[in-house]
């Protein structure tokens, strides 16, 4: 899955930014209280994409 693709998904689900770090992006989602990293390549292996928006209520 493109990178992009999967911030969609978090911003439609009310997921925000919290901050950029070298290697990974930090999501929250402010309803469940629940902190992801997402690795800033351009392309994300599925099972993980899968994995991070199971756990920020997004799927």
């Amino acid at each position: 899955m493109k990178r992009r693709d999967l911030e969609r998904k978090l911003r439609i689900a009310g997921c925000l930014l919290k901050r950029e770090g070298a290697a990974h992006s930090i999501w929250t989602n402010p309803k469940t209280g629940v902190t992801e990293t997402v690795p800033r390549h351009n392309e994300i292996k599925e099972n993980l994409a899968r994995k991070i928006l199971k756990s920020m209520n997004a799927d």
